[in-house]
């Protein structure tokens, strides 16, 4: 089994970067709590039950057809749309963004290691290995789409973490793992999708993606 976690199980952790031996008893959200729920789920499954399972632990994700309620994504339909975009943290919080294709480059590594090994219960971050503030997203975000943000500056949400990175060390020493697309690129090709794919549409198509 290959299980979809998420690097929100470090919680606060003060420590960065975030590696796969550190604490995760503390989770401060709900979603990173039910991420941590899981893989002590399939831990327990593969005791009883000798499940083999990689639990990766994913580092904001992002990309070309993402979520659209996720910011990048959310930004850019705001942003084409002449509305501000809400900034929470006021743009110094840090993430490790990571690109769809070294997401999926991981998964088919995991998977490849499942079927090649027995007994197996491992956990791997799966990280961008960069980290990057929001407003410096934001920023790159407004060059790609050639607009101006209007930026509402709100607190931290409760939940939230004000940086994050990862840890990509046992990843590249056992799954081969070695992400290729920096943010710059990422983002450039996030935008040329979300052209010809999302601002193409008529304007109550478009609407409609967003409606949550």
């Amino acid at each position: 089994m290959l299980f979809a976690s998420s690097s929100s199980v470090y919680g606060a952790n003060e420590k960065l970067p975030f590696s796969e031996a550190d604490p995760v008893d503390r989770p401060v959200s709900v979603y990173a709590m039910t991420k941590k729920a899981g893989e002590e789920l399939c831990f327990t499954f593969h005791h009883l039950y000798d499940v083999d399972v990689v639990a990766l632990r994913f580092f904001t994700v992002y990309g070309p057809r993402g979520r659209p309620e996720m910011a990048i994504h959310k930004f850019a339909h705001l942003m084409t749309s002449g509305e501000p975009i809400p900034v929470f943290g006021e743009g110094r919080m840090q993430r490790d963004f990571t690109f769809i294709e070294d997401i999926v480059d991981g998964c088919v590594a995991a998977i490849e290691r499942l079927i090649a090994r027995d007994g197996t219960y491992e956990i791997f971050n799966l990280a961008g290995g960069r980290t990057v503030a929001l407003d410096d997203m934001i920023t790159l975000l407004e060059r790609c789409l050639g607009v101006t943000a209007t930026r509402r500056l709100l607190p931290m949400q409760p939940g939230d973490i004000r940086r994050a990175a990862g840890d990509i060390t046992r990843a590249r020493e056992h799954l081969g793992y070695d992400p290729r697309v920096d943010i710059e690129t990422g983002i450039a090709r996030f935008v040329a999708w979300y052209r010809s794919e999302i601002l193409t549409l008529p304007p109550e198509r478009r609407a409609a993606v967003f409606v949550s």
